[in-house]
C-alpha cells in the first residue's frame, strides 16, 4: 500500500469507510492522528530547544526500525 495524504485537510471526508479525497481508511487517518498527537505532547513536555533535530532523529529511528522489521519478515 502506498501512503497518500489529503492535499487540503479540509477536503478530507469522514463519511463512508474511506476518505474520498485521499483514499485512506478512516481507521488509518485516526491512528496516524493519535500517533501525531502523542509525539506532539511528548515533544512539548520535553520542551526541546532544537525541535527540528528531535524530529529528524525520530524520523531516522523510525525509518531504520521499519526497514529492519521488513527485512525480518522477508526471512
Amino acid at each position: 500500500m502506498k501512503f497518500t495524504t489529503c492535499v487540503n485537510r479540509t477536503a478530507c471526508t469522514e463519511d463512508g469507510t474511506r476518505c474520498r479525497a485521499c483514499g485512506r481508511s478512516h481507521e488509518e487517518i485516526a491512528r496516524l492522528r493519535q500517533l501525531t498527537d502523542a509525539i506532539t505532547v511528548f515533544a512539548l513536555d520535553m520542551d526541546y530547544d532544537n525541535m527540528d533535530d528531535f524530529l529528524h532523529y525520530l524520523a531516522g529511528k523510525v525509518s531504520k526500525k521499519v526497514k529492519a522489521a521488513q527485512d525480518e519478515r522477508l526471512r
